[in-house]
């Protein structure tokens, strides 16, 4: 039974997360039925990440078995053909060289992006794709501000009170911002996150850079371990998920 590496796009707004939920439109449930009319086959996908209700990706792994060897790329072209109606693309599809290879738990990093559209003007094109944030932000104190979050911390501040990790305890290996002319653009990576952590720090950073709280403020609220230390979460729209990587990919070395 091969299994089968699909690097995954989707606009996250027509579904109520990436997990399939009886009778709720889902991107598990748009792939899983693209699965079904392509060989049909009942499965169940495993992914790197379950992204919230609105959360888009330009770089989600999942992974399907399938009962018939299958040229990889008449599998990605084939469920395409079948998502055509669905806000969802597989981007590329590949066998693993090591069949214990597995979308999630072979995961060595997950990296998400934060846009925020930052001018007075609202978008157009991109509505429902960024945070549209109509008070200049100072992208260099935000990122000064981020760099308290770099490294092995409880992360309970940033972390969503429904959260059902075991422990608060993370890594944050990247935590960058910057400006491209009207965008402000947040990076984070890690090897996994708390529900609602990269939101968390993101609507908290910003509260930075609209000059409501001090560089050090930021510090002083993961210190605080307590959930009411945090600043305003950030809204769903402008999250996305860019990237998964796994050891021995030769991708490793790039941002």
């Amino acid at each position: 039974m091969p299994r089968y590496k699909l690097t995954v796009e989707y606009d996250g707004r027509p579904y109520r997360g990436f997990q399939a939920q009886e009778g709720l439109p889902s991107v598990q449930g748009a792939i899983e039925r693209a699965v079904k009319a392509f060989c049909g086959q009942d499965l169940r996908l495993q992914a790197a990440g379950r992204t919230d209700t609105g959360v888009h990706a330009t770089g989600q792994v999942v992974h399907i078995d399938l009962d018939k060897d299958w040229k990889p790329d008449v599998v990605r072209d084939a469920l395409n053909a079948h998502l055509i109606e669905e806000a969802v693309v597989v981007l590329a599809a590949e066998v693993p060289d090591d069949p214990r290879w597995h979308a999630r738990f072979s995961a060595t990093e997950r990296r998400y992006v934060y846009r925020i559209l930052n001018r007075r003007a609202p978008p157009a094109l991109d509505r429902g794709r960024v945070w549209h944030v109509k008070k200049p932000l100072d992208a260099e104190a935000m990122h000064v501000a981020a760099q308290a979050l770099v490294g092995h911390h409880d992360f309970t501040t940033f972390r969503d009170l429904q959260c059902q990790a075991k422990s608060p305890m993370k890594t944050l290996d990247v935590a960058r911002v910057w400006r491209e002319g009207d965008a402000v653009l947040l990076e984070f990576a890690s090897r996994s996150f708390l529900h609602r952590q990269v939101r968390s720090m993101t609507g908290t950073l910003a509260e930075v850079g609209v000059g409501r709280w001090p560089a050090g403020r930021v510090r002083e609220a993961l210190l605080a371990r307590d959930r009411r230390a945090c600043g305003p979460v950030a809204p769903a729209e402008g999250l996305y998920l860019v990237g998964v990587r796994y050891e021995g990919d030769a991708s490793a070395a790039e941002d």
